[in-house]
């Protein structure tokens, strides 16, 4: 690993997901002013989300997906896709719960929070539990949002069945993806 002297700075190159990142500031201003208070928290919670593959330093394809994801989704609910296009919302959620569930594995890696020789099995497990989890915690966020922020909202027992089974189908997309890219184990 390379050691810096006193005089060097650290660089932080540009990576193409850094324009997805500026789409996103640039979005809460916009929602901000068009859409007040609601607007500005949507879009601050997917500019922090995509600070996260950044920070992890993902690799870019995933950055790209990810944030690109987080955005559409952003901009279908502020602009009232999903009550136009019936099934986009099924979609959206398997995209990006899949995605949410990539970007957290990813993270428990570099965290160093499970051995780095997992098996592939171990890997889908954790993929999908963790993209599992996340998608019930959506689930409760959309609940709260409309309890309490707007009513707008869609919420109702078979649109959050759907979501939940949408998020499994993505997280399991995820899952596989991440599990065959692994150099098969040595025993």
């Amino acid at each position: 690993m390379n050691q810096m002297t006193a005089g060097e700075r650290r660089r932080w190159p540009l990576v193409p997901g850094d324009l997805l990142r500026a789409a996103a500031l640039l979005s809460v201003v916009v929602s901000t002013f068009t859409d007040g208070f609601i607007g500005f928290a949507l879009f601050m919670l997917v500019l922090g989300g995509v600070m996260v593959p950044r920070a992890l330093g993902a690799p870019a394809v995933l950055d790209v997906a990810y944030c690109a994801m987080l955005l559409f989704g952003a901009w279908a609910a502020q602009l009232d896709w999903y009550r136009r296009v019936g099934w986009l919302d099924v979609v959206v959620h398997a995209c990006a719960t899949g995605l949410v569930a990539a970007i957290g594995y990813v993270a428990a890696r570099r965290l160093r929070l499970f051995s780095t020789d997992q098996p592939r099995g171990g890997v889908w497990l954790v993929t999908v539990c963790l993209g599992m989890t996340l998608a019930v915690l959506w689930e409760f966020g959309e609940w709260l949002g409309h309890a309490f922020l707007d009513e707008h909202i869609q919420v109702g027992y078979d649109d959050t069945m759907g979501d939940l089974v949408a998020g499994l189908a993505g997280s399991v997309v995820a899952a596989l993806l991440l599990a065959s890219r692994l150099p098969a184990r040595r025993r």
